[in-house]
């Protein structure tokens, strides 16, 4: 697939300012049930964008049904969304209850990543809509499984958009337009950045099983989050991915772990993407408290042209060139709801992003094991690749070792513990 026809059918969709409301035959608005799967504070706050988004289509939402690992989230969700109590349901098995009900049209995935894909598949053979928040694997095993339920979806037209909310943000979409229309040059280099502290931590209460704390901390634990390369540096990966059009072919990357106190995560990656006709990526993100720090992509284009990430500005020849689109400049964790809802009613293009998402996933994997590994990973090694140890290996405890009754095992790598690259140094003449 060239860089044009990718782009095309990436998230450059219509403005929605001025739509007709949705009606049914008789006159009465279209109306939604939404489960929410994970009562986070992501979760509650997409149950907040999709409500607001129902008011913009002028369809009518009604937060129905809630599922987490704790039933105190889900009956304080339940609550605050004014939603019957006998709808909150608690465990890792508590998302099945939600699909089985047959008025729910659309569910929430806002779990810890690693459950991601075994809760789509559900969600689509279930024939639910889905809106599932990034990243959406920790390994290739789970990038495989997320791409076939996102095929799976297409088949029966079921609707998945992704929170990768920039490609529903007005400035990435004129540039993105810009790029596919040829207002400038391909990209050929660019620099993407997601330099922070550490969001929270979350400690072990005693008497906790190792279920219910992996759950608690997910955050800060690479089985469960990916390492915070993929749940959270992969927003400015998928951008690099859809500005050049193509995903990278390799990832060499290099990692380590200074300042953590729990988990068992890196604090810090710095990664070359290949991308192939040498075209290559810096991608660079940590996590410490107290350093210099800074979210942004930076990319540059054959005819010498600078686009500054999500600014809506393409510099170039010493000045800013004119970007044209009529794309709304609302929320984009707004808007992202407004264009899946108008995928699923029809006044929008069809939209599915799970093999999108999947993908820049697969991208923010590669670099993880590259780091953990201190070797070359190929993007083949995560999608065909059956003799690279990459291929199969599982994150383990998998998202089903969770639904079994009894406790899990703690990773391999345990609290306070960390893969490291190579071998010791063997002296010299050694």
């Amino acid at each position: 697939m060239d860089r044009r026809e990718f782009l095309k059918g990436s998230a450059v969709a219509a403005a929605f300012a001025g739509a007709p409301a949705i009606l049914r035959a008789d006159g009465a608005k279209r109306s939604f049930k939404v489960g929410l799967v994970g009562c986070g504070g992501r979760g509650n706050g997409a149950m907040d964008n999709i409500v607001e988004a129902g008011k913009i289509v002028g369809v009518d939402i009604k937060p129905y049904a809630f599922a987490d690992a704790f039933m105190p989230r889900a009956k304080a969700s339940a609550e605050k969304f004014g939603a019957d109590g006998k709808f909150a349901f608690a465990g890792c098995g508590a998302y099945r209850k939600i699909l089985e009900m047959p008025e729910v049209d659309i569910v929430i995935l806002a779990t810890p990543i690693n459950f991601r894909p075994l809760h789509l598949m559900a969600a689509v053979k279930a024939g639910k809509h889905v809106f599932e928040e990034k990243g959406v694997a920790v390994d290739a095993p789970g990038v495989r499984l997320h791409i076939e339920a996102a095929r799976l979806a297409a088949e029966k037209k079921l609707s998945i958009v992704a929170g990768t909310q920039r490609r529903h943000q007005r400035g990435y979409r004129l540039q993105a337009k810009a790029i596919a229309e040829g207002a400038v040059g391909p990209v050929i280099a660019g620099n993407v950045y997601w330099n922070s502290a550490v969001p929270w931590v979350r400690e072990r209460a005693q008497g906790m099983s190792n279920k219910d704390y992996l759950c608690s901390n997910w955050l800060n634990w690479n089985e469960l989050s990916g390492d915070h390369i993929v749940e959270q540096h992969v927003h400015n990966i998928d951008v690099a991915n859809w500005f050049i059009g193509r995903y990278p072919r390799s990832a060499l990357c290099f990692g380590m772990r200074a300042r953590r106190h729990t988990g068992n995560q890196y604090d810090m990656f710095s990664t070359d993407f290949d991308y192939g006709d040498q075209v290559h990526v810096h991608s660079m993100c940590r996590q410490i408290d107290d350093c210099h720090g800074g979210v942004f992509e930076v990319f540059r284009t054959l005819d010498g042209a600078v686009i500054s990430g999500g600014s809506g500005r393409i510099r170039k020849n010493g000045s800013n060139i004119e970007l044209k689109g009529d794309f709304p400049s609302e929320s984009p964790y707004v808007v992202e709801h407004v264009d899946l809802l108008r995928s699923i009613t029809g006044e929008g293009p069809y939209m599915n992003e799970g093999e999108q998402c999947a993908l820049s996933t697969a991208c923010a994997i590669m670099a993880r094991e590259s780091a953990y590994t201190g070797r070359l990973v190929l993007m083949d090694d995560i999608l065909r690749n059956e003799a690279s140890p990459v291929y199969a290996k599982a994150c383990a405890p998998t998202a089903a070792d969770f639904e079994c009754d009894g406790d899990v095992p703690l990773p391999a790598f345990g609290d306070g513990q960390f893969p490291l690259p190579g071998a010791p140094w063997r002296g010299f003449g050694k």
